[in-house]
C-alpha cells in the first residue's frame, strides 16, 4: 500500500519543543533539590522539590492549559518519595525510589510492545505533535516498538547503576559525588540512545520521502 506524501517539521523544531518540558522536569528539580539542600538542608529540600512540581501544575491549571500526564505522575511520584525520605531521613531513599519505580516503567515498555502499544509513541506525543499521517505508517510504527525496546534496556540500565551508586555514595555519606557520578552516566548512556534514535527516526523518515519543512 502506497501512502501519501506528508510534511513533518525539522527535528531541531521537535527537540525545541521538547527541551522546555524537559528541562522543567528533570533538571530543574534536581537543580532545586541540590541547592535548597546545601542552604537549608536535607527536609527543605524535600518540601522546595514537592514545590517546584506542584507549582508547575498549579500554573498550568490557572492559565488553563492542559497538564500533560507525564507531569500528573510526576506530582505524585515525588509526594511519595520527599514523605519517605523525610520519614527515613536519608537522602539515599530520595534517588533509589524512583529507580525502582523506572523499573518498572522498563518492564512497561516491554509488555506495550507485546500489546502493539508501544509506550515511547504516546510519551513522544506528550511532548511533540506528529501529523496522523505519518503515524499510520508502518514504518513508523516498527521504529516505535524498536525503540521502546531500545528504551527498556537504557531505563534498565541506568536505574540499575544509578541504585548502585546511591547505596556505595550514601555509605561514604557524599552526595555531590553522587550526583556528579550519576548525572554523567546517565547523561552518556541516555545521550547515546537520544543519538541513535534521532538517528533512526531521520533514516526511517528518509526511507518514507518524507519532505521537512
Amino acid at each position: 500500500m502506497n501512502h501519501p506524501p506528508v510534511t513533518l517539521p525539522r527535528l531541531t523544531a521537535l527537540a525545541r519543543q521538547a527541551a522546555p518540558k524537559l528541562l522543567e522536569g528533570v533538571v530543574a528539580p534536581l537543580a532545586v533539590f541540590y541547592l535548597a539542600m546545601v542552604v537549608l538542608g536535607f527536609k527543605w529540600a524535600l518540601v522546595a522539590t514537592v514545590a517546584w512540581v506542584y507549582l508547575g501544575v498549579g500554573w498550568r491549571l490557572v492559565r488553563r492549559v492542559k497538564v500533560p500526564a507525564t507531569m500528573w505522575l510526576a506530582s505524585f511520584a515525588i509526594t511519595i518519595r520527599a514523605l519517605v525520605s523525610f520519614w527515613t531521613g536519608s537522602w539515599m531513599w530520595f534517588f533509589i525510589q524512583p529507580e525502582m519505580g523506572t523499573i518498572c516503567i522498563s518492564m512497561a515498555f516491554l509488555a506495550s510492545v507485546r500489546l502493539n502499544k508501544p509506550l515511547v509513541q504516546k510519551l513522544t506525543l506528550d511532548y511533540i505533535h506528529l501529523p496522523s499521517a505519518v503515524l499510520k505508517h508502518e514504518r513508523i510504527r516498527r521504529f516505535f516498538a524498536r525503540i521502546t525496546l531500545l528504551w527498556a534496556f537504557v531505563l534498565l540500565m541506568n536505574s540499575t547503576l544509578s541504585i548502585a551508586l546511591a547505596v556505595y555514595e550514601s555509605l561514604a555519606g557524599s552526595l555531590g559525588a553522587f550526583m556528579i557520578m550519576r548525572t554523567s552516566a546517565v547523561a552518556v548512556i541516555s545521550g547515546c540512545a537520544i543519538a541513535f534514535s534521532i538517528f533512526a527516526f531521520k533514516r526511517v523518515l528518509r526511507r518514507l520521502h518524507v519532505a521537512h519543512v
